[in-house]
Parts: structure tokens; C-alpha cells; sequence
């Protein structure tokens, strides 16, 4: 696999998956995963959600480019990104350095039902969850089309989706 000694890092809005699927993708390679998200709150000493409210989103982000930073330095790794992570031009272009970069998509109305009605995210929070989903997607969607490897995550099982990038990777 081409892959050697490279990163994989998935990307995508929330609730696509990422964990979930760069977990099992670490398991088939027998490589380490990171997830950003989880080391920026054990970094900060709180949640991302307190993060958001006790500092706001630009401190959140700035957070976000220093384990980005941290993380691009580490070799054979899968990494789960947070939703907004390569939406940051510098961000995309160090996770690139040193890996390949995977976005994990998937409808609206899918993502609203893997959230529910959990307000612990904060850029969902208020009315008409749907629609703001829908309107962070498309504000996203030219930084997640920038990756290599674009897989649609809506219909699939997180085995369906780590096996379908491993045959990409093959390719």
C-alpha cells in the first residue's frame, strides 16, 4: 500500500463518521489513531462545547491549529480531524504534508439523525437544526473537496466505509 509511513487523515463534517471510522480503519492497519478533537480537549481541561462557550469559536480554532501542528509532525497515523479543521487553508496544507487526506461525507437529514437532539454542538445550536447543517455543508464544501479521497458515508456500516478507503487506498 502506498500509504507507508503517512498519515490518513479523515475529514468531513460532523457526525460522517470520522471517529467512528478512523478507529476501525487504525485496527486494520495496526496503526495508532488520533482524534483531534478528543487531545484538544484533554489539552484545554474541558470540552469542546465549553471550549465554544467559554471562549468562543477563534479561540477554539486557534487550539485546532496547534494540535494540527502536532499532529502533522507524527508518522503513520489515521486521524480524525475536527469538522472544521481544513477549512483553515494552512491546517489542509500541513495534514497534506505528511498524509493523505479523506473526506467523509454525508446527507443533511443523516446527519441530524446520528446528532439527535444532542445540543453538544455548538454550531448547531438553536432552531431548525436541518437547515443550519445544511448551510455549514455548503459553506465547507470547497475545503472538503480539496482531498485526495472523497467517500459518501450516509447508506454505510463504519466497516463498509474503513474497507471502502482501504480498496482506495489500494488503487
Amino acid at each position: 500500500m502506498a500509504v507507508k509511513k503517512r498519515n490518513i487523515v479523515l475529514c468531513g463534517f460532523m457526525a460522517t463518521g470520522k471517529s467512528s471510522v478512523g478507529r476501525r480503519l487504525a485496527e486494520m492497519l495496526d496503526w495508532a489513531f488520533l482524534d483531534m478533537d478528543s487531545l484538544i480537549e484533554a489539552d484545554a481541561g474541558m470540552s469542546i462545547s465549553q471550549i465554544f462557550a467559554s471562549r468562543g469559536e477563534p479561540a477554539f480554532r486557534a487550539l485546532e491549529a496547534r494540535m494540527v501542528e502536532r499532529v502533522a509532525r507524527r508518522k503513520g497515523c489515521v486521524v480524525a480531524a475536527g469538522g472544521g479543521t481544513i477549512v483553515d487553508e494552512k491546517n489542509f496544507k500541513r495534514l497534506k504534508r505528511n498524509g493523505i487526506v479523506i473526506t467523509l461525507t454525508a446527507d443533511a437529514k443523516t446527519i441530524l439523525g446520528r446528532v439527535g437532539a444532542n445540543d453538544d454542538r455548538p454550531l448547531l445550536r438553536g432552531e431548525n437544526k436541518v437547515e443550519r447543517i445544511r448551510s455549514l455543508m455548503e459553506q465547507r464544501e470547497q475545503a472538503y473537496a480539496r482531498a485526495d479521497i472523497v467517500i459518501d458515508t450516509s447508506s454505510k456500516s463504519i466497516d463498509e466505509v474503513a474497507q471502502s478507503i482501504m480498496d482506495r487506498l489500494r488503487e
